[in-house]
């Protein structure tokens, strides 16, 4: 899950083409009834439920309302998502969610999928992609970082934060990305301060300082053009969910992987 932009059908795409490279069973879950295109076919697409082109064309909605009538109308017909998921119970389901950030911020509808696949017995990891581009524009890093905390406090289930496209980034030295993988509160604090009005400065401490006590935020770089990062992120998804554990003896449990 993550902001529009962010990449998250390249990230599906590369996750699946690990696994099959693996020896994994793996399938593609898409839950965005607005995707239009993707590198793999997905086994399980909510387009067969309901689409949000269908919503625009016969509601008169827009897209952001479109899109929250889609997923409504998904959560009560579960039972039709209960009966696709049956055919895939023991295999590895990466899920392609809407990027629209406010379904995970200032909506509880993702949340609510996440508690009827739990409830089915699905043992979820939610991932949030961030652009790595973000970390050159520290007014927008400081905001990813507070829309990945919220995510994670609004869903409530086993998470990691991934900082993408590392391969399009310029030349930053290993110490300095360090800083931003770990977010610095200095960093954080003097660079919001500094293009903010002074009655914002006691906000934004108190806001880092809430991250820096609890280590709510963190972030694992993804260089899709590196077998080693795509290994990491993956080995990471699958220690959040115990994995390997669930494969002797074998249960039907699954991932919940945007």
């Amino acid at each position: 899950m993550g902001p529009a932009g962010t990449g998250k059908s390249t990230y599906c795409a590369t996750m699946i083409n690990h696994c099959q490279n693996i020896g994994r069973s793996v399938h593609l879950m898409n839950l965005d009834p607005a995707a239009e295109k993707f590198e793999y076919t997905p086994s399980i697409d909510i387009r067969d439920l309901i689409t949000l082109e269908d919503v625009m064309e016969e509601l008169q909605f827009g897209p952001n309302g479109g899109l929250i009538y889609c997923l409504e109308f998904l959560l009560n017909n579960m039972d039709w998502l209960e009966e696709e998921l049956g055919e895939y119970e023991d295999d590895y389901l990466i899920i392609d969610c809407p990027g629209q950030i406010e379904l995970y911020t200032h909506f509880p509808i993702m949340r609510r999928v996440c508690d009827c696949l739990q409830r089915m017995h699905f043992r979820i990891c939610g991932v949030y992609l961030l652009e790595s581009q973000f970390i050159e524009d520290n007014s927008k890093f400081f905001a990813g970082v507070m829309s990945a905390m919220s995510a994670m406090i609004s869903l409530e289930i086993p998470h990691i934060n991934v900082l993408s496209k590392m391969d399009l980034l310029g030349k930053v030295k290993k110490r300095e990305l360090e800083r931003y993988f770990d977010p610095d509160p200095l960093l954080l604090t003097d660079k919001a301060n500094s293009s903010m009005s002074p009655k914002f400065h006691d906000l934004n401490k108190a806001i880092v300082q809430l991250i820096e006590d609890y280590n709510m935020v963190s972030f694992l770089p993804l260089n899709i053009t590196d077998e080693d990062s795509i290994t990491m992120i993956m080995s990471h998804v699958d220690n959040a969910l115990q994995f390997e554990e669930d494969q002797e003896p074998k249960e039907p449990k699954d991932t919940f992987d945007e």
